[in-house]
């Protein structure tokens, strides 16, 4: 899937470069473009590159502010666990509500599993995970709530 990516923070935008990145600031003239891989190319892929599609678990109940309208969403990188180790591991995971980015978890290896949780305000939409792999780059799944 073609994409546009800042090439100051990894920032992935999903609808052509805008005209100034949502995580760092950096300007327009930062992106270009850029490939990130999707669950259709798995299948022509080994176990490894099988621990890099996120995979989306969605809950219409909350864990956390159980008497509000809130969706969960929790991810886990690769249907194999990724591996999280100094030389091998997920940079960060952003989450995107109907192309639009809302959210960045940043990863630490060696201390972090590869997984974040988010609660959703909104009633439904589609979400979008990107993923960032410091070896195998960009990794996207989608899913509606």
């Amino acid at each position: 899937m073609k994409a546009f990516k800042c090439g100051v923070c990894g920032f992935v935008s999903l609808e052509g470069a805008p005209e100034k990145c949502p995580v760092c600031g950096a300007p327009k003239k930062m992106f270009k473009e850029s490939e990130v891989k999707t669950s259709k190319d798995v299948a022509t892929y080994g176990e490894s590159e099988k621990k890099h599609i996120p995979s989306i678990t969605v809950s219409k109940k909350c864990g956390l502010f159980p008497n509000e309208a809130c969706t969960d969403v929790f991810v886990k990188i690769g249907e194999i666990t990724h591996p999280m180790l100094a030389e091998h591991y997920i940079i960060h995971i952003d989450f995107y509500i109907d192309n639009k980015f809302v959210s960045r978890q940043i990863l630490t290896p060696e201390k972090i599993n590869p997984a974040a949780c988010l609660h959703i305000k909104v009633p439904k939409g589609k979400l979008s995970v990107v993923e960032m792999c410091n070896v195998h780059g960009d990794w996207i799944n989608e899913a509606n709530f």
